[in-house]
């Protein structure tokens, strides 16, 4: 880029995230809730289990993981049409919930969860650019939430979260690389990249779009580099946030499980004849 590097809201580095919160256990009813903020973007996630699955795997014993978005209708500066009004969700949105669903399946072994559905239903409140990225990230810690206490209370016969998952934008602006682009940024970005991976650094997902010009290989992995440190840095803010409920994971894993009690006879729960208990 021509000139100095571009100033950034806050002062941030080229290289940092928004500030970036966790809170879960946000609705009473769900089985796992997040909201996750970052920067301006707030979305609500909340995870369902059903004891159903979608026809094609009715039978296989294997469970299913999906995902739906919306966007309340004032998230953004000017007020939007609900698109239930429009009698189904638009374009954009039927992507972004195969994008969270693709993403978090990733993270979950679905035969452990026999014939279960797991449904991520993730509401912007507001957003300001990075609402998709921010849904998988709350989507993981919500989904956890939800399959610790199936584990915890014994419905579920192995702990079934394979991976940890989350995901960030990064592009270019000009000549530099970004990461977690705001939204001025987000509209001045030359190639603009979101990037769904676990936070060991494999990837799940790369969306990424060349909106002003063509771009190198090079310079795609400069933006790849940024965002694989950047999904490194919000697990520790997952981490952060399920410290707890993990923890109780991990020891009932390391405990393991007690093999059924074997049932006793009639004879030895009632006494011996004669006696009444």
């Amino acid at each position: 880029m021509n000139g100095a590097p571009r100033a950034r809201a806050l002062g941030r580095r080229a290289d940092a995230l928004r500030p970036t919160t966790i809170e879960i256990e946000v609705s009473k009813w769900a089985e796992g809730s997040a909201l996750i903020a970052t920067g301006d973007t707030r979305v609500l996630v909340t995870a369902s289990v059903e004891a159903r699955v979608p026809g094609f795997l009715a039978g296989s014993g294997r469970g299913w993981l999906t995902a739906e978005y919306s966007m309340l209708p004032r998230a953004t500066a000017t007020r939007s049409a609900r698109e239930v009004s429009q009698g189904r969700p638009s374009g954009r949105t039927a992507e972004i919930q195969r994008l969270i669903g693709r993403g978090l399946r990733a993270a979950v072994d679905l035969a452990a969860l026999g014939e279960r559905t797991l449904t991520l239903d993730c509401d912007v409140l507001q957003a300001d650019a990075g609402t998709r990225t921010a849904a998988v990230t709350g989507g993981w810690v919500a989904a956890v939430l939800a399959l610790s206490k199936l584990y915890l209370a014994g419905d579920l016969a192995r702990w079934p979260v394979v991976a940890q998952v989350a995901a960030v934008s990064a592009g270019l602006v000009g000549e530099q690389a970004l990461l977690d682009l705001g939204f001025d940024e987000g509209q001045a970005a030359d190639v603009d990249v979101n990037v769904v991976a676990t936070t060991d650094g494999r990837l799940v997902e790369v969306q990424g779009t060349g909106e002003r010009r063509l771009f190198a290989r090079a310079e795609l992995d400069r933006v790849l580099d940024l965002a694989l440190a950047g999904i490194a840095e919000l697990g520790r803010a997952q981490q952060a946030a399920l410290a707890s409920r993990l923890a109780e994971v991990e020891d009932l894993r390391a405990r393991g499980r007690r093999a059924p009690a074997a049932p006793r006879s009639e004879r030895g729960l009632w006494g011996p004849p004669g006696k009444t208990p």
